[in-house]
């Protein structure tokens, strides 16, 4: 088994060790007594605010909270935890950033790409027949049109009632409204 990165060889070796162990006559529970990982180690060494490549200064984190939108830190205390905060947070980025992808298919998009999870999405005649049932056949090449005089399925009438512009602030007629400045030359 190849390391994801630095941290995780130690454990994948305490897997195998601790897999070894459950073969073995050692009772569960003495084998759960003692803990063989931590998030602890997710964290930061206290001294890695010095060993960053480019160090936070405070006008930067500003420059960030205002580019979030986020609130400017009341306080020097509250600005000095937003830091650590960050530091933190970058040092997880970085730990991320470190794993050895190679080999490693990458993802189309954020859902189960196994096969019974594409079994699952795919939508086949069994889901579609209600909806063919209202369809009839017409014209030489037999095209498909759907019966008006069907009665609509309720999902589909909420779902075609629903007016988006019922949650913005302001409107102009059908238009959403967006209050914007003008340049200044």
């Amino acid at each position: 088994m190849r390391p994801i990165c630095t941290r995780c060889s130690t454990v994948g070796r305490r897997v195998f060790s601790i897999s070894a162990r459950l073969h073995s006559q050692k009772p569960i529970q003495q084998i759960l007594a003692q803990p063989t990982w931590s998030v602890a180690s997710l964290l930061p060494p206290d001294d890695a605010h010095a060993k960053t490549e480019t160090p936070i200064t405070r006008t930067k984190l500003h420059h960030l909270l205002r580019l979030s939108a986020l609130p400017l830190p009341e306080n020097e205390a509250e600005e000095a935890a937003m830091l650590g905060t960050l530091h933190s947070q970058l040092h997880f980025v970085r730990d991320v950033q470190s794993v050895d992808t190679s080999g490693v298919e990458p993802l189309y998009s954020l859902r189960d790409e196994t096969t019974r999870g594409i079994e699952d999405a795919t939508i086949g005649l069994d889901q579609l027949a209600q909806a063919l049932q209202k369809e009839a056949r017409f014209g030489h090449k037999k095209r498909p049109k759907r019966s008006r005089d069907a009665e609509p399925d309720p999902e589909t009438v909420a779902a075609e009632a629903w007016n988006p512009l019922e949650t913005a602030s302001r409107t102009a007629g059908k238009y959403f409204v967006v209050q914007s400045k003008k340049a200044e030359l």
